[in-house]
């Protein structure tokens, strides 16, 4: 059958010239006669594939060289305790803002571990907007301040990072990564699940300072220590091999068509269109204050719940697929990614249009 355009919010969709290349090299990577999938992480050929994974991140994001690069495992949920088990170990203190449900949780998971402040919230509209922030609230002995930069499922995005001074800021950019440029530098860590703009499932990368390693509590599982992570190169245990290997044909993609300034332009274009609609139209209506809006996520309502599973509906039927919003919010989602191309974006907006002519 023909492929359909994914609007999954993750796992996500991936370019097509990614999935042919791996598919090309299923049997047989670069003639050593056998799959990436069944190579040892120990052998030479997968040793030159992670640390080509790991230079070309490091190319295209503008990596710091005193920042290390770990491939983990364990999805980005499990950061949320790892950060507060490497990190809050000074004040015992970290600063918190809620801008969603993965940033929520996070704040809830240290809060086992320290004393979280939660600095400000946007829970009180559905996480519609991302808060105005009082730099007088936040706390200059904090080991941390945590941020969730992209809010997957609420469609909201830092477009002003927060002055933290010399407390360092944490990130969680899963759902926007890749996305455009973000100066590394203003991070003491950053960290995404792959699944949304990178690769498949499985893969965890941290960005993290180098002299914020090392400070772990004692009771810090061997395999949430960072520091242990970094000493061996990602590859103290088996690393997802595979997973590593589409994140760096995805990273070879990006690079081959103008790198990040180039993906952020196309990702713009994609936002515009989709929003420009959503603005224009009497009967979807965006869920985000415009100035917060997402250029990865992108929710929307009819205002009728019966209406919104219709077009979920008859979407589905005409290929435009995993468009029914979290289930916690409903109405409808649109996670436009790296890699779903620009016409894709276009041919939604007519399919919508002609919705609300059929059904006004």
């Amino acid at each position: 059958m023909a492929r359909v355009y994914n609007f999954s919010a993750g796992p996500s969709i991936l370019p097509e010239s990614v999935l042919n290349k791996a598919a090309e090299e299923m049997l047989d990577y670069e003639g050593s006669g056998q799959s990436v999938m069944e190579m040892s992480h120990r052998s030479k050929t997968y040793d030159k594939i992670i640390k080509d994974a790991e230079a070309l991140l490091r190319e295209i994001m503008g990596i710091p060289s005193n920042y290390k690069v770990l491939f983990l495992q364990g999805g980005a949920s499990t950061q949320f305790s790892a950060i507060p088990l490497n990190f809050m170990n000074g004040s015992g203190k970290a600063d918190y803002v809620i801008t969603g449900q993965w940033a929520k949780k996070a704040a809830k998971e240290a809060q086992k571990y320290g004393d979280v402040k939660i600095i400000a919230s946007s829970e009180d509209k559905t996480f519609s907007y991302i808060p105005k922030l009082d730099k007088s609230t936040f706390r200059p002995d904090a080991d941390y301040f945590y941020i969730c930069m992209n809010n997957t499922i609420y469609g909201t995005v830092y477009k002003e990072l927060p002055d933290t001074g010399d407390v360092p800021l944490i990130a969680d950019i899963s759902s926007c990564v890749l996305s455009e440029p973000l100066d590394v530098s203003k991070f003491g860590m950053l960290y995404f699940g792959a699944q949304k703009n990178v690769a498949p499932a499985g893969l965890t990368v941290c960005i993290i300072r180098e002299d914020l390693l090392g400070k772990a509590r004692d009771i810090t599982p061997t395999m949430l220590d960072y520091k242990i992570h970094a000493d061996a190169e990602s590859l103290y245990n088996t690393p997802p091999c595979y997973t590593i290997y589409i994140c760096k044909l995805v990273l070879e993609w990006i690079k081959s068509i103008g790198g990040i300034d180039a993906i952020a332009e196309r990702n713009r274009n994609k936002a515009k269109i989709l929003y420009d609609f959503l603005d224009s139209s009497k009967m979807f209506k965006g869920t985000v204050v415009a100035e917060d809006r997402s250029l990865m996520n992108v929710p929307f309502v009819t205002g009728n719940d019966e209406l919104d599973a219709k077009f979920v509906k008859a979407a589905t039927e005409a290929g435009f697929v995993n468009l029914k919003g979290h289930r916690s919010v409903g109405g409808m989602r649109a996670s436009i990614y790296n890699a779903m191309p620009t016409e894709g974006v276009v041919a939604l907006v007519d399919f919508m249009k002609k919705f609300e002519e059929e059904n006004s």
